[in-house]
């Protein structure tokens, strides 16, 4: 078992606050394990979202082996779909989602966490 499987199955349990990864939490987790500056570690955060939604604003796929799958998918409009408050009958149009795939370690790992 790898440092990241034991590290997720120590933290299943409690509130759903508390199994909740921030980005603020990330930031301090880098900058202990790599003791950089917390500021650098912030910005170089900061950069790899923005590049992820650069990515996908020009319809790349990212992929992140060993992790997963990030792609804006297609999604067909329809005329009969329904508003879930009101229930009044509204038109669709075709637009993208983002969507993301785990990759194989991602996927076994979430397949033994709540066993």
């Amino acid at each position: 078992m790898s440092l990241f499987e034991s590290r997720i199955k120590a933290d299943i349990g409690g509130t759903m606050a508390s199994r909740k990864l921030t980005k603020a939490e990330l930031i301090d987790r880098i900058h202990e394990k790599l003791e950089l500056n917390r500021s650098d570690v912030h910005q170089i955060i900061d950069e790899v979202f923005l590049q992820f939604k650069e990515g996908l604003a020009e319809d790349r796929v990212i992929e992140l082996r060993g992790f997963g799958t990030f792609e804006i998918k297609t999604r067909k409009g329809r005329e009969k779909a329904r508003n879930p408050k009101t229930g009044e009958l509204v038109s669709v149009d075709t637009h993208g989602v983002a969507v993301f795939r785990p990759g194989k370690e991602l996927k076994d790992i979430a397949w033994e966490l709540r066993k």
